[in-house]
């Protein structure tokens, strides 16, 4: 076999140890208290977006939701909620991922970003590996985006006892372990995401000019 060839079954075998994490369980309240997944963008609920660009590459794509179980099922997938009550942030939802997989990974993504890199998965853990990290998080060339992050499925006591403490604040916890970020200046609109009606909105207009930077 060629060396790409190596190369490319490498990939494919570290893509297929990752989990795929879509985070659905916020309250929405820039949006009115809507679910944000199953708002119509483009025709079609959010998070089925993002799904569809996600599931190729990763072994398998699980939900973190808190509410509308049944209309998450519907897309196939496994749906965990938060541990603790009360929509205490992202950083649950992945804590949730982490006890819920049995991959050394886990990507997590948010339902609101409907612009999800297709390289999204290969980029972070060929960083991840060749870095020794384990924490990968997406930077867009002028800022980081924690709630795009490689976690290492080890990590799940830490971010337990994390939030045990009451903390909420992602680069805190994330700054205790072996973290990098990940470049993706190249196409830094795909981590736009919506959180009002406007941005919906605005979004859908430039996707259909088809202005989303790479």
């Amino acid at each position: 076999m060629s060396e790409i060839g190596d190369s490319d079954a490498q990939a494919a075998n570290r893509s297929a140890d990752v989990t795929g994490l879509i985070l659905a369980g916020g309250q929405g309240r820039r949006m009115g208290g809507l679910d944000k997944g199953l708002v119509a963008f483009a025709g079609e609920p959010m998070i089925a977006r993002v799904l569809r660009a996600l599931a190729p590459q990763v072994g398998q794509v699980i939900i973190n939701a808190n509410r509308s179980r049944t209309d998450y099922e519907a897309f196939g997938c496994t749906v965990i909620p938060d541990a603790a009550g009360g929509y205490p942030g992202p950083l649950a939802g992945m804590a949730a991922g982490l006890g819920a997989i049995e991959s050394d990974w886990l990507l997590t993504v948010p339902c609101d970003s409907p612009l999800l890199p297709a390289t999204l998965c290969e980029r972070m853990i060929k960083a991840a590996m060749a870095q020794g990290a384990e924490i990968a998080i997406a930077s867009d060339g002028e800022r980081c985006h924690p709630v795009f992050a490689l976690i290492a499925r080890g990590l799940g006591p830490s971010l337990d006892a994390f939030l045990a403490g009451d903390e909420r604040k992602i680069l805190r916890w994330m700054h205790r372990h072996r973290l990098i970020e990940v470049d993706f200046s190249d196409c830094p609109r795909r981590f736009s995401n919506v959180n009002t009606e406007e941005e919906l909105r605005a979004l859908e207009a430039r996707l259909g000019g088809g202005h989303h930077g790479g």
